[in-house]
């Protein structure tokens, strides 16, 4: 489990695009194209993922992680549930009052305006006004699977209007490294060296596959 200094750590994460990780991650940390925001223009997030697992139709592990997560967390729900919201207004307040900074949810919400009004970014696969129940308990901070893409507590959840990207935990510092140098490459380019190289690089691919023209 994340603690306060690694979710302070995290906030330098939310200077790299989730573009930008997912090149140097590839596919299978980016989490599929139900998981978007909720509402526009929503800011970059990004911090240590605290993990929830609810069964569909229930709740209760979403509204009881609020109130364990620690400040900066990005809380990561699995449910897959699209009969039943996950969280409503209030649930969300309190978790922004307490300083979670996101919710990343493979389910659904409801209140959208409220949450739009407060700011609160959710990125989830749609909003429903039927509230699931409370009856099912489940431990906090297990792995997870959210938009096809597993998440441990700690990871670090990167999230903006492009998606959602994992940064396992014990890759950080490597993804980190990769994502920089390929910014500070990109900064360094002028867009005529840009066009020269990239004209190349696919005229060559024509070539080699036979096409003229």
């Amino acid at each position: 489990m994340a603690d306060v200094n690694e979710a302070a750590a995290a906030v330098e994460w939310a200077d790299i695009s989730t573009t930008t990780l997912a090149d140097v991650l590839g596919r299978a940390q980016v989490m599929d194209i139900g998981i978007r925001p909720l509402w526009q223009p929503v800011p970059r997030v990004a911090g240590p993922a605290f993990t929830v697992r609810c069964p569909p139709g229930d709740n209760l592990m979403l509204h009881a992680a609020i109130h364990r997560a620690e400040p900066g967390a990005v809380i990561v729900v699995e449910s897959g549930d699209l009969d039943y919201a996950l969280a409503g207004g209030n649930v969300c307040a309190v978790a922004r009052r307490r300083g979670v900074v996101a919710f990343v949810a493979d389910g659904l919400i409801r209140d959208l305006a409220e949450v739009r009004a407060m700011g609160f970014p959710v990125f989830a696969r749609g909003v429903i006004p039927i509230p699931g129940g409370k009856q099912a308990v489940e431990p906090l901070n297990v792995e997870v699977r959210c938009g096809g893409v597993s998440a441990n507590a700690g990871d670090i959840v990167v999230a903006d209007e492009e998606g959602v990207v994992v940064v396992p935990f014990a890759r950080r510092d490597e993804v980190m490294a990769a994502a920089r140098a390929r910014l500070a490459k990109e900064a360094g380019e002028s867009l005529d060296a840009w066009e020269k190289t990239h004209r190349t690089r696919i005229d060559k691919i024509l070539r080699d596959q036979g096409f003229e023209g």
